[in-house]
């Protein structure tokens, strides 16, 4: 499975369909901005961790293949991933410190199916950023609004943390943050 195929174009494979995903502007300032937090706490520490540009997650099914928004890698588990060097893609778990996804319109996605699969793989920290309060009010409460999903691994199960408006997003991957949630669930314009 080819997560960028020659076109140029992104694309996830959702249980066998290729689905083509098209962020938009908002969407992007939102990636940004988590980026740039991000590595702010990795530089100063010389953490062993990057953010690449690009990077696809496939998991065990031959049906599923995920480019997240954001994916903070540990480089030192990168030699054990097969297909790293060629395509860009990791299979295990224990190469993502932390992946994000910022909630568009394939909010399903977000909350169910990557957020099973992430957690099977035992990725440590799952951020799913909902700045448009577009998730179930299940997953967001009610009223909804937006908020910042942290799911950290305790054993082999995710213990989900929600942040709004200005509360102090809590991090285990980065236990110096200091970030309002609200940073990341506005944009500016």
């Amino acid at each position: 499975m080819e997560c960028y195929p020659e076109d140029g174009r992104c694309y996830e494979l959702i249980d066998g369909d290729v689905v083509e995903r098209r962020p938009r502007g908002d969407h992007e300032y939102i990636s940004s901005t988590i980026t740039r937090k991000l590595d702010r706490e990795i530089e100063p520490l010389h953490r062993p961790f990057f953010i690449p540009k690009t990077c696809c997650i496939k998991p065990e099914s031959d049906f599923d293949g995920y480019v997240p928004d954001v994916i903070v890698l540990d480089r030192r588990q990168l030699p054990s991933e097969p297909l790293w060097k060629k395509a860009s893609t990791i299979t295990k778990g224990s190469s993502a410190c932390l992946v994000v996804e910022v909630v568009s319109t394939n909010w399903q996605d977000d909350y169910a199916k990557k957020l099973e699969d992430y957690e099977r793989l035992l990725i440590p920290e799952y951020w799913i950023v909902d700045y448009l309060a577009l998730g179930d009010r299940r997953y967001i409460g009610y009223p909804k609004q937006p908020t910042v999903s942290i799911y950290s691994l305790v054993g082999e199960s995710y213990q989900l943390q929600q942040f709004r408006e200005k509360e102090e997003i809590r991090s285990a991957i980065f236990p110096e943050l200091n970030l309002p949630a609200e940073v990341l669930l506005t944009v500016p314009y």
